[in-house]
């Protein structure tokens, strides 16, 4: 019996870990999805950062130009993809570094807020752009890496900067209007963000 038990327990463990991997789309698919949300004539010399089959986070293709695409991590619900300037890497891989610590996002603010402050956290001394496109998970064919009815919005990051300081309002006043999120802070950024197709 004993034998029996342990057997059907290597045997789940083993179908378990199988399942999950399948659910890791193939590097290729990956790719061909994060690339979407970058500009067109970004796409080809943009570096992509995606998962292995163990579920970690991995470069998938080097960049010869200044844009990082992460794809859709596997895990959470939906699709998001997105692609930053390349000057935004350090306080991007910090907050995956903070969040990986099971922090939450009003702790990920707080330590990023203080280690920019203190010079540890290297922000970027020009605006630098973030791109992120984000679907349904019935639109998403994790297979071939096809989206169907994205939704596209940008954001440029000027860290510190304020309202005053940008001419922008604290919140939207019409369709895309830009306006200025967390302003005063290492976080502060322009927020552009199109109707949603069919509002």
């Amino acid at each position: 019996m004993k034998l029996i038990v342990t057997t059907l327990f290597c045997f789940l463990a083993a179908f378990a870990a199988n399942a999950q991997n399948t659910t890791i789309p193939s590097a290729e698919a990956q790719i061909k999805a994060a690339l979407l949300a970058a500009p067109t004539e970004k796409r080809d010399g943009a570096a992509v950062l995606g998962y292995n089959q163990k579920g970690e986070l991995v470069e998938l293709r080097k960049g010869t130009n200044e844009l990082v695409c992460l794809a859709d991590d596997p895990k959470q619900k939906g699709f998001s993809a997105s692609c930053y300037h390349k000057d935004l890497d350090p306080f991007m891989a910090r907050g995956r570094e903070l969040r990986k610590q099971g922090k939450d996002n009003r702790e990920i603010f707080a330590a990023r807020e203080a280690e920019a402050k203190s010079g540890k956290l290297k922000m970027p001394e020009a605006p630098s752009s973030l791109f992120v496109f984000t679907a349904e998970d019935a639109d998403f064919n994790a297979a071939t890496g096809d989206v169907n009815n994205g939704y596209l919005r940008y954001v440029v990051y000027i860290p510190f900067a304020t309202a005053e300081s940008t001419g922008l309002p604290l919140k939207p006043e019409g369709p895309a209007m830009p306006w200025i999120m967390f302003p005063g802070s290492h976080a502060a950024h322009i927020m552009i963000s199109p109707p949603k197709p069919g509002n």
